[in-house]
């Protein structure tokens, strides 16, 4: 049986846009050699229900969940965190797909 496919959603507030776009085109190829794509970045959206308002939304699908973990565990990931934690502020979190 195939690994099910798994979602990052990511709620961003873009604090620093010139450092996070450095970080961005940093963590690219971190994304790309675990298997992850970009699905959504940042364009338009809309709120159906309840009082939840993201900034910035970004949606990754990744292989698996397992492959979420071991990118966000991975030294290179680990070595760039503090970069976007320091030109931005977020909400991440993980689903797996159906």
């Amino acid at each position: 049986m195939s690994p099910v496919a798994a979602y990052v959603i990511a709620d961003l507030d873009i604090l620093d846009i010139e450092h996070y776009l450095a970080y961005q085109h940093a963590v690219r190829p971190l994304l790309e050699a675990a298997g992850a794509r970009y699905l959504a970045r940042g364009g338009p959206f809309r709120v159906y229900a309840g009082d939840y308002q993201p900034r910035r939304l970004v949606v990754l699908e990744f292989p698996s969940l397992d492959a979420v973990d071991e990118f966000y565990d991975s030294e290179g990931y680990r070595a760039l965190e503090p970069q976007r934690e320091a030109c931005s502020s977020a909400r991440i979190l993980a689903v797996e797909g159906l």
